[in-house]
């Protein structure tokens, strides 16, 4: 099949990490591939060397031309069965050029605030394929009138070979940032905000740091609270384990380097990418049961849900899982769990499965 991609959000974001890892693994299930990108942005750099073929644009909105001319351009030059689109400036656009050139379009929705009230009516019913990321997300969507046939999930794929886990990787990481060989590692990746339940994150490990001294925490991501963050870690007694590292441009070698990732919110998520690639570089989760982040683990297979906002409930889960014969065997089941239900090859199918099916 011939996919037209069109994504010109300049910025780094969920959205943008889909709309890359879905291009590709429509790429590497041999289909062809065209993007219509913001240039020198994210999308446009990731894409760079995929083997989609770049057009670069701009849709500041519904009336921008210039992105009407490079879809059109591109959609001349590809003949594609199928419009992508993932952002949602680019909705109407990508339905209006749908109706125009006769192609069908497939949206993607990765919020659960509400679109606005035309546009939350109108944009599942007309595009021809309208996903949500999860079921959580979807049933959202349902509960704000959209009709159940209308909204399809998909699954965030996940490159399993970027995401591999290298013992070599982690040997140099841990050297670099001068912690020990044999320390157990926990992950925080993502936005420093309060609404991801950093601070919960932070009571709790000054709790577990106190009973396992091997225990480090790396601190990958940036946001509004990194300064409170980094003032409450040096006012307790354990800063020297703590290793914040700011924004990574490529978290991927760093998923070799922790022993389990933390996943804290006490705000819904609509899903939540940073768990299936830590799982599919074999490091367990330990998630909160809000919102979409059920659907990334296995509950007590391959991490553990717990309550958002108990510090003492992620206390204790850190030091359960910091004992190998719990946290080794859920870090074997992860890399297959996540192999089968989120790996490009998977979501790939899925994908062409959902849109030949009326």
């Amino acid at each position: 099949m011939k996919f037209l991609f069109v994504g010109t959000n300049p910025e780094n974001t969920g959205a943008a990490t889909h709309f890359v890892a879905l291009a590709q693994a429509m790429v590497e299930a041999g289909h062809e591939v065209s993007a219509v990108v913001y240039p020198g942005g994210l999308i446009a750099n990731a894409l760079a060397n995929s083997g989609a073929k770049l057009y670069p644009a701009k849709f500041r909105n519904v009336f921008d031309l210039r992105g009407y001319r490079a879809t059109f351009r591109a959609a001349r030059d590809l003949q594609p069965d199928w419009l992508v689109g993932n952002f949602g400036k680019e909705y109407w656009p990508l339905i209006l050029m749908s109706r125009v050139l006769g192609i069908p379009v497939a949206l993607f929705r990765h919020r659960t605030p509400p679109m606005g009230r035309v546009s939350g009516y109108l944009v599942p019913r007309l595009a021809r394929r309208f996903f949500a990321v999860s079921a959580h997300a979807r049933q959202a969507y349902l509960e704000r009138g959209v009709p159940p046939q209308r909204v399809r999930v998909l699954y965030n794929p996940v490159n399993m070979a970027w995401c591999k886990p290298d013992a070599q990787r982690r040997s140099e990481i841990l050297h670099r940032l001068g912690i020990p060989q044999d320390a157990i590692v926990l992950g925080y990746f993502g936005r420093i905000h309060h609404s991801k339940g950093i601070f919960t994150l932070l009571e709790a490990l000054d709790g577990a740091m106190a009973q396992e001294s091997r225990l480090h925490c790396l601190w990958l991501g940036h946001g509004p609270d990194v300064q409170p963050l980094g003032e409450s870690i040096e006012a307790g007694s354990f800063a020297h384990r703590h290793h914040m590292l700011g924004w990574i441009d490529d978290v991927h070698p760093y998923y070799s380097a922790i022993s389990m990732l933390a996943f804290p919110s006490i705000a819904t998520e609509t899903f939540g990418r940073v768990s299936v690639e830590a799982q599919a570089a074999g490091a367990p989760v330990l998630g909160s049961h809000i919102g979409g982040v059920p659907e990334t683990l296995s509950p007590n297979v391959t991490g553990l849900l717990l309550p958002p906002g108990h510090a003492a409930a992620w206390r204790d889960a850190i030091l359960k899982m910091c004992e190998a014969g719990t946290r080794e065997p859920m870090g074997a089941a992860a890399r297959d769990f996540v192999d089968r239900h989120f790996s490009t090859r998977v979501i790939a199918d899925e994908f062409v499965r959902i849109l030949g099916n009326d």
